[in-house]
């Protein structure tokens, strides 16, 4: 059995960045604590993105392009090893 390369990367693309937007969100709107020091270090990793509204858009975007290619990744080493 074969993975879909495209399939997995739009799909690790779409949850990793759905989940970077909505976690910014919650943390920028409403102030939690619990994830504001985990959120501290994307920072550090996604280029112009910050905790804030507009930051959860560039995270959103950020997110989506590692999460595709890290499923892309993973898709193709499984298809590789799978034989």
């Amino acid at each position: 059995m074969k993975l879909s390369v495209k399939g997995l990367a739009l799909s690790m693309g779409i949850l990793w960045g759905v989940c970077l937007f909505l976690w910014t969100l919650l943390v920028a709107l409403l102030g939690l604590e619990w994830g504001s020091s985990m959120l501290q270090l994307f920072v550090g990793f996604y280029p112009w993105f910050d905790i804030t509204v507009g930051g959860a858009f560039i995270g959103l975007v950020a997110g989506f392009i590692d999460g595709a290619i890290g499923g892309a990744l993973l898709a193709w080493l499984y298809n590789k090893f799978a034989k």
